[in-house]
């Protein structure tokens, strides 16, 4: 680890940015978190977070509060208050899609800011996921244009794939294994100072291109895999044998590693992915026909699964329609607070669409919505089917039995996580897909 004082601003203190900032902060860093949001940052200079990291026993909030009291963190909305005391800059600004359209616009606003404050010698990282060719045609034209710098040469700019997994973003900013490019020698070079850092893991250096592309089709794998579970799992129910126990069967191969299905992919890494590769590839003219497909057939499960819970109600003479049903869990996956981008909420549209009355319960998940209620019992009261769809620390012991009595009449479990036991199959009627 380099023994030179590092002063780093972290812009965009979400998901990444703010685990990044604290674990630069842990490891003796002065650092300066800058977001766009003056909410996010009031919310963080007095010590909260819903998000729920943790590392060596300690969750998120209390390493935040532990880093604001030490004076090596604070966050600000000011980029030139951010310029006036460090000389890294780590970008996790990161994309968001809409309608299948990756919008680069928070990306390029920040870099015209930042290149506003940009100065001789400061080290630009970007660390987010993009559209491959993002960090040389488009941020690097927008920094040398408002700052009047050349990168390479006059400041240093690089790209470092950003691999974390939510829940354990602490652990993998200093063991996952990192991968970088820079404009240059000089660019790569700096940027893998500013890595080693924090970093303990081997960090592999090559063209900026190559880790941009890398990074999708990182993402893109996932996803695929995951599509070609879910149309397994078609296959397992209609030949009556159990997914999980084929999948479980099938992952013995030392050479196969089948993911497992759920109510959809969610969150803002996989679905996206597609659409970061999407606009190079049309570029350059390149079908990628069977990772379009994929993303098809991911996207499509909500409407799946409510087609087998319209075929199940029918079963004990009733109907979506006029139905009370309760889902547990709008998180994007299991233990996480982030709901963004989650198959839940197209779960929800479509069963409310099918005339069903839909009541929601996810304690871990801060977001508001008018189907949400604040405790389980709420949830369950009186529902006609009771969908698990993201597990949460809450729901781990939960007595399935107990519950279903708080439901309607021949109550229904559907369970897309495999995690309500069997032996209640016996006694309830329990949906597993």
């Amino acid at each position: 680890m380099t023994t030179d004082p590092v002063r780093v601003a972290v812009v965009g203190l979400g998901f990444v940015g703010l685990p990044l900032a604290l674990t630069y902060a842990m490891k003796g860093a002065t650092v300066i978190g800058v977001d766009a949001l003056p909410s996010v940052v009031e919310e963080i200079n007095a010590g909260r977070s819903h998000h729920l990291e943790a590392y060596e026993g300690k969750t998120l909030p209390e390493i935040l509060r532990e880093q604001l009291a030490a004076g090596r963190f604070y966050a600000t909305s000011s980029y030139e208050e951010a310029a006036a005391s460090v000389d890294h800059y780590i970008v996790t600004v990161g994309l968001p899609v809409h309608n299948g359209d990756p919008d680069l616009g928070p990306l390029k606003s920040c870099a015209h800011t930042l290149g506003s404050v940009i100065k001789q010698g400061d080290t630009v990282m970007l660390r987010s996921t993009v559209v491959p060719g993002t960090t040389e045609e488009v941020v690097l034209p927008i920094l040398e244009q408002v700052s009047g710098l050349v990168a390479g040469k006059d400041f240093y700019l690089t790209y470092c794939s950003e691999r974390i997994a939510e829940g354990r973003a602490f652990e993998e900013f200093i063991h996952m294994p990192l991968v970088l490019g820079g404009v240059n020698q000089e660019s790569a070079d700096k940027g893998k100072e500013l890595l080693a850092f924090i970093s303990e893991a081997d960090v592999t250096i090559s063209d900026i291109r190559v880790v941009e592309t890398a990074k999708v089709i990182e993402n893109i794998q996932r996803d695929v895999n995951i599509a070609m579970v879910q149309e397994f799992a078609r296959f397992a129910e209609a030949y009556q044998i159990d997914t999980f126990e084929l999948i479980k069967v099938a992952n013995t191969h030392k050479r196969v590693q089948l993911l497992t299905p759920g109510p959809g992919v969610g969150g803002y890494c996989l679905p996206n992915a597609l659409y970061y590769l999407l606009p190079k590839a049309k570029e350059l003219g390149v079908p990628i026909t069977l990772l379009q497909n994929a993303r098809q057939i991911n996207d499509s499960v909500p409407k799946v699964l409510v087609e087998m819970l319209e075929r199940e109600l029918r079963a004990v003479n009733k109907n979506l329609a006029g139905g009370r049903i309760a889902i547990l869990g709008l998180a994007m996956k299991d233990f996480s607070n982030d709901d963004r981008v989650s198959p839940v909420h197209d779960l929800i549209s479509l069963l409310q669409a099918a005339g069903a009355e839909v009541v929601s319960y996810d304690p871990a998940v801060p977001s508001r919505y008018e189907h949400k209620r604040d405790t389980l019992e709420e949830a369950v009261r009186g529902a006609d089917a009771l969908m698990l769809t993201a597990v949460q620390q809450a729901f781990v012991e939960i007595d399935w039995k107990i519950l279903a009595r708080e439901m309607a009449s021949e109550p229904i479990l559907f369970d897309t996580k495999n995690r309500i036991p069997r032996e209640l199959d016996k006694e309830i009627r329990v949906v597993r897909v």
